[in-house]
């Protein structure tokens, strides 16, 4: 099976795991109590990873916190944040509903502390109207205090106007929260150029071990004040208590120092692989719609929905390739895309829905697997639906013939 969900996770390069293992087995010391040889070597290693990060996005070594993952990340953002925004009567937040469910969570909490949610809208691409934030925030500039908007959709791929968006939310005296965790290493970008103030990332994106994360945190201009979600120790500038997870880190730094030194090229890769991909399947399928912005998306991403299949039926009779049709941190119960659904597309397409997240190991020979495994299932599954509509009478989805109106 050839994996094409590089959006979920990806699979540690080899060099990765080459980097982390001796400080498992050999290199075992605490990062965190530099008083022996073993502490201070550990410690060395967790600020050399430290600056590797630093380094990819542009930052200071010392606004980088080390945490568990994304989710834990965008907590610390966004409810360590919240203190300073009551004492600074800036209860009101700033988002758009494609967000990711790690983000859309702890807005949720804060609603209900009593703090004011304001949902921009968003274009049926994905991207945030402009237009529409700017009139917002004026609206309720003296308690404007944040502005959380991802870098890159999770799900359709779609980049945002980052600067735009950071210019708009520094007008009116706001912090900016970006979760770059799709679009870091994969598009070049800089926090102080894109004028971002806090910022989500994981390693499990970018080819490094799954349960480490970061949150760059401003110092200066300005300077972004957290309170720890975890109390007991000063481990990481105070932010995050707890022993660093020292192989975890190494890994992370490792991962961010081979995106950066292969982005653009794999980039520009990966986009090939991935509109050979989208023309082959238009050549032999009609009415596949795709879903997202075609010109501001990340290069790895294809997402489009299926005129005329069942969702689950699709994916069930998948064989040779794996590919999902919604974030793995769905909200709810919903089984199918919170993004797609939130964008205005009906539930049948939302299930009926393929994301291939392309990767550092697809090759130009899996994308035509790809193809022919697509091809198969959805001409067998609408010839099924033909002959179901033909017996019965009963409409269930609609049948395919010649152009699509949807298309």
């Amino acid at each position: 099976m050839i994996y094409f969900d590089h959006h979920s996770t990806t699979p540690m390069d080899p060099a990765v795991f080459e980097a982390m293992k001796p400080y498992f087995m050999e290199r075992f010391g605490n990062a965190s109590h530099g008083v022996h040889h073993f502490n201070w070597e550990a410690e060395a290693a967790v600020e050399n990873a430290r600056s590797e990060l630093a380094q990819l996005m542009g930052a200071h070594e010392k606004e980088i916190i080390f945490t568990s993952g994304a989710t834990e990340s965008n907590h610390l953002a966004i409810l360590g944040l919240a203190p300073y925004l009551e004492k600074s009567k800036r209860r009101t937040i700033f988002s758009i509903e494609i967000e990711h469910a790690s983000v859309l969570g702890p807005l949720e909490q804060l609603k209900e502390r009593g703090f004011k949610i304001i949902w921009v809208k968003t274009a049926s691409n994905g991207r945030v109207d402009l237009g529409d934030l700017k009139l917002k925030l004026r609206e309720h500039a003296s308690e404007a205090g944040l502005v959380t908007i991802a870098f890159a959709n999770h799900e359709i791929g779609t980049i945002q106007e980052i600067k735009e968006i950071s210019k708009l939310t520094h007008e009116v005296g706001a912090i900016f929260h970006c979760d770059a965790v799709q679009a870091f290493g994969k598009i070049r970008f800089a926090v102080n150029d894109s004028g971002i103030d806090l910022m989500t990332v994981s390693a499990h994106k970018i080819y490094g071990p799954k349960g480490i994360g970061a949150l760059f945190v401003r110092r200066k201009n300005p300077r972004v004040e957290l309170d720890a979600l975890f109390w007991g120790g000063n481990q990481e500038r105070g932010m995050r208590a707890g022993t660093p997870n020292t192989p975890g880190i190494v890994g992370f730094g490792k991962a961010a120092a081979l995106a950066g030194a292969q982005l653009e090229s794999e980039a520009a890769r990966l986009e090939k692989l991935r509109d050979s991909l989208w023309a082959n399947l238009k050549e032999q399928l009609p009415c596949l719609i795709r879903n997202g912005d075609a010109t501001h998306a990340l290069p790895n991403n294809l997402n489009f929905s299926i005129v005329g299949v069942d969702g689950p039926a699709l994916f069930g009779r998948l064989k040779s390739i794996a590919v999902s049709n919604a974030s793995a941190c769905l909200n709810g119960s919903q089984d199918y895309s919170q993004v797609l659904s939130v964008l205005g597309v009906k539930k049948d397409l939302a299930k009926a829905s393929m994301r291939f997240g392309l990767g550092r190991f697809n090759q130009d020979g899996d994308i035509q697997v790809a193809v022919n495994e697509v091809v198969r299932v959805v001409k067998e599954l609408r010839q099924m639906e033909k002959e179901f509509q033909i017996q019965t009478g009963f409409k269930a989805h609609d049948l395919v013939d010649g152009e699509c109106l949807n298309d």
